[in-house]
């Protein structure tokens, strides 16, 4: 038996390890009177090319109205300079506050520092904004946990600590520009990067970065399902061909393996016979019904209406002029200021699960899902 207390790297840990416990920010949360009778709250999201980006604005608008609060929501379409300069037309036109979903986190400093400078408290969703002294609070979830997740259920099903292997495993990484996407990767490689040490987990189209630093290296850029097809296609064209087995795909997200899975499906692999373990996130509607296929092995589950109702939460305490809850232990250093962040817990979804946690939960419907 091979037994092995996976340890985080230091950098990783500063970032995911939080205590659960709740507790409240101790710095002033905005510098001017908010009026929460008519307060107009600012939304820009990243997309709507992808489902969870349009639940997501779709949730936290209802989440902010059913609070009182008029809404101003914007996507950006996956351009950054789209985004930015939303964001400068709703600090122009003076909203109360804004909650933004980055495209890319590295770009948004000085717009942030905009609304910094009127008076406009800025709350980072989902994904954090860098380099900027502006950002008031974070809302997320844990993302280490959500790589540790699919890395833990990869190593349970291949039965990675008892059998010799080799197993193949193919790895795909997030968008390059997202933030969270090295957390998704760090969290998984914790936990792989072991077997793939001692040879019991091999990749033969040979990449695999040689630490969790090196995700980028094998990133697909905005999370298109197209781009990770693409490059699945060319791996199993150029190392599978002869036969070779696949064990076991990991994916960051449900947008990136319902691509690897279409290209699966047109070398011709078959569920139930040869199709690889695959991972994901998001419970996207394809990808549940894939799961439900036997084409997808799993989802890590982030209910976006807890983050949106977090979120509505955050806002209505700032424009009260009340003390933020956040999560105990977690501030995100985001190169320029800590900033205070509220972390939710993922979930692993399986098939079987699905009806219980993403039916009964009215996350969807039996018909949805053809159920």
């Amino acid at each position: 038996m091979k037994r092995r207390d996976v340890l985080r790297t230091g950098a990783a840990a500063a970032l995911s390890t939080v205590l659960l416990g709740a507790c409240v920010a101790e710095r002033p949360t905005q510098s001017r009177s908010i009026d929460p009778g008519s307060a107009v709250i600012g939304i820009s999201m990243p997309t709507k090319a992808l489902e969870r980006w349009n639940r997501d604005g779709a949730h936290l608008v209802e989440a902010l109205q059913a609070l009182g609060y008029e809404t101003t929501l914007q996507y950006a379409d996956n351009k950054t300079d789209q985004q930015i300069s939303q964001i400068q037309n709703m600090v122009t036109s003076a909203v109360d506050i804004l909650v933004i979903a980055p495209i890319d986190g590295t770009v948004l400093a000085p717009v942030v520092q905009s609304a910094k400078e009127r008076g406009i408290p800025v709350i980072a969703y989902d994904r954090l904004i860098e380099g900027a002294e502006g950002v008031d609070y974070y809302v997320s979830f844990d993302n280490f946990r959500v790589g540790e997740l699919q890395g833990q259920f990869l190593v349970e099903q291949l039965g990675l600590e008892s059998e010799a292997g080799p197993f193949a495993i193919e790895l795909f990484g997030g968008s390059p520009d997202d933030p969270n996407a090295a957390g998704f990767f760090g969290g998984a490689w914790s936990v792989l990067s072991p077997y793939f040490e001692d040879g019991t987990l091999v990749s033969p189209s040979g990449k695999v970065p040689a630490d969790a630093s090196g995700w980028q290296q094998i990133g697909i850029l905005g999370w298109e399902s197209a781009k990770a097809q693409s490059e699945m296609q060319t791996r199993l064209n150029s190392f599978y061909s002869d036969g070779t087995t696949l064990n076991a795909v990991l994916s960051p997200n449900d947008s990136l393996a319902l691509g690897i899975e279409q290209a699966l499906d047109a070398r011709g692999f078959e569920p139930g016979k040869n199709w690889p373990l695959v991972t994901g996130q998001d419970a996207d509607k394809a990808n549940v019904i894939n799961m439900l296929a036997e084409k997808q092995s799993m989802t890590v589950w982030k209910d976006t209406r807890d983050l949106g109702d977090r979120a509505a939460t955050m806002v209505d305490q700032i424009a009260k002029g009340q003390d933020v809850e956040i999560t105990e232990g977690a501030e995100f250093d985001n190169g320029v200021t800590a900033v205070p962040t509220f972390m939710l817990d993922p979930l692993v979804v399986t098939a079987d699960a699905v009806p219980e946690l993403l039916v009964d939960s009215g996350f969807y419907t039996a018909a949805d899902l053809g159920l």
